[in-house]
């Protein structure tokens, strides 16, 4: 009878500890999770119909720059959350880059987040904006994975949905950054040039899987991305919306007339 009950309960501490082990392996998605031709589902949304601050249920406006009074890539702005960086109005939200002296630098501007307020595994995001006019203005729409501060980056992966300001006007990028087998930062991008991207509304968009990522604008894809299990495209991830002023990927190139220029964004809608 004792040795009965001694394989009962190795049986049962191994059925455990097998949950255990497997509770850390990435979910394979059912077919409704990989998002397809099929059927989509909003899941979450922001379309800034309410004057006023940006929506604190929604969004953290991040200030506390983490690398010794300023932000990575060489960029020179200091992020605040002043109305003046950041406000709805009119039914859009509104990210304004100023040059003005702040905290000893030359250019203000925000940089928003859904950081442990919102994030979620596969789907397609799709965001309306104007981009802001000027040399030097770096405004992005993108992604990083929720476990950024355990892992740090660029082991948590990074999807950038549209970035703008390497080239001439009217060309936008998109890319995914990760780590190789060493840890060394790499990256993938794809590029498409867009006219009227400071005057009108384009639509920019991505379509996350677990086989693929895809990128557009306006329904015109210019980027793929083939994922693995090997790699973080598997977890969560939290959305952030801002405009940088100069830094690499500009060439630190800001024109020496630049006062103002504004990201205009009339929704941002998750689908799953």
């Amino acid at each position: 009878m004792k040795k009965l009950i001694l394989v009962l309960v190795v049986l049962i501490f191994s059925c455990s500890n097998n949950e255990s082990l497997n509770s850390q392996q990435p979910i394979i998605p059912s077919d409704n999770s990989v998002i397809g031709d099929g059927e989509i589902k909003l899941i979450w949304s922001d379309e800034f119909e309410v004057d006023g601050p940006p929506s604190p249920q929604n969004w953290f406006l991040e200030t506390i720059p983490p690398n010794n009074g300023s932000w990575w890539n060489e960029e020179d702005q200091y992020y605040t959350n002043r109305r003046k960086n950041s406000i709805i109005e009119d039914g859009v939200l509104k990210i304004i880059a100023l040059r003005e002296d702040y905290e000893n630098k030359k250019y203000t501007s925000a940089r928003m987040t859904t950081q442990n307020l919102f994030d979620f595994t596969y789907g397609e995001v799709h965001v309306r904006a104007k981009l802001p006019q000027g040399q030097g203005t770096w405004p992005a729409i993108w992604m990083l994975g929720n476990d950024i501060d355990t892992l740090g980056w660029p082991q948590c992966g990074e999807i950038d949905i549209m970035e703008h300001g390497n080239k001439e006007p009217g060309f936008v990028s998109s890319a995914v950054h990760l780590a190789n087998e060493n840890g060394d930062h790499y990256y993938l991008s794809g590029e498409q040039k867009i006219e009227n991207e400071s005057s009108s509304f384009h639509v920019y968009k991505v379509k996350w899987s677990s086989t693929q990522i895809d990128f557009f604008v306006d329904d015109v894809k210019h980027h793929t991305f083939i994922t693995n299990y090997d790699m973080p495209f598997w977890k969560p991830f939290f959305l952030l919306l801002n405009v940088a002023m100069g830094g690499q990927f500009t060439n630190n190139d800001i024109d020496s007339d630049f006062v103002s220029a504004t990201m205009e964004v009339d929704y941002v809608r998750v689908y799953q």
